[in-house]
């Protein structure tokens, strides 16, 4: 009897199983967990517990990429893994978030608007992972991570300080939609990957920074959503006043390339994929 197979014949190999790393895997895993808390939370009406697990999110994304550099435990599918993670913690967990605190009262303005939050992390995403070559000091529009931290921080805030009303409205729609159209586009916002963390700083920066940290403490909500929407605003502060002076911005060499590994690959995140 012949086999159809020459698996079992002598000098022939087994092709070898190939695995997945764990331990950056799990923080990848941990921040789309905390995405999904997220949405279950803004279901039951948990605003400001939903804003704090996409901070917690955040927090694994940026811990992935760096845990597996640090482990030289880097690979395709924890890029792909976190990519993916991404557009769920990162697009439709804070979309959803607000669509359930006000833009689904609006009707369908609303959902639309939550839909374009949706489409645009992803599309970010898709430029984000085939970009290569190119400057890592800028993004090319705005992170996801940090759209999503202007969305939860304003929620958080408004639900906070228990404002409501047709302007609260009017205004959520006009972030949410504002916060898609800038990861889409073609401004340019600082990476901070030139920073040093290794280095040694001046000690009046590091009482700058226990300050910061003070500040944020007395009310995370409001602190949070000065700095991360000072951060959307910084890159199209930097347009115009680039334009202004009748220059041109070279967009094509002023994006990061992938960082994936788990800020996602931004999964590793974005900021450690560059």
């Amino acid at each position: 009897m012949k086999h159809s197979s020459n698996e079992h014949e002598p000098g022939t190999k087994r092709p070898g199983r190939r695995g997945i790393y764990i331990l950056p895997n799990l923080f990848t895993t941990a921040g789309l967990f905390f995405g999904f808390f997220a949405i279950i939370q803004a279901t039951k009406g948990k605003f400001e517990l939903a804003a704090l697990a996409v901070f917690i999110a955040m927090i694994m994304d940026g811990l992935d990429g760096r845990i597996a550099r640090m482990t030289n435990t880097t690979s395709d599918f924890g890029a792909e893994y976190d990519s993916l993670a991404d557009v769920i913690a990162f697009g439709l967990t804070p979309a959803l978030v607000m669509y359930e605190w006000v833009l689904g009262g609006i009707g369908k303005l609303g959902w639309l608007a939550a839909f374009v939050y949706v489409a645009a992390t992803a599309l970010r995403l898709a430029r984000f992972n085939t970009q290569k070559g190119v400057d890592k000091g800028f993004f090319q529009g705005l992170p996801s991570p940090a759209a999503a931290a202007v969305l939860a921080s304003w929620v958080w805030m408004m639900n906070d300080y228990g404002f409501q009303g047709v302007a609260v409205n009017v205004a959520s729609w006009f972030i949410t939609f504002g916060t898609a159209a800038a990861m889409v586009s073609n401004v340019q916002y600082h990476s901070f990957k030139d920073l040093d963390l290794k280095g040694k700083i001046p000690f009046v920066r590091l009482l700058i920074i226990v300050l910061a940290f003070v500040l944020i403490a007395l009310d995370p909500p409001r602190m949070l959503f000065l700095v991360f929407f000072g951060y959307l605003l910084s890159g199209v502060f930097q347009r115009l006043v680039v334009l202004r002076k009748g220059g041109r911005v070279d967009n094509a060499s002023s994006v990061s390339a992938p960082d994936s590994g788990g800020v996602t690959g931004e999964v590793e995140t974005e900021v450690d994929r560059a």
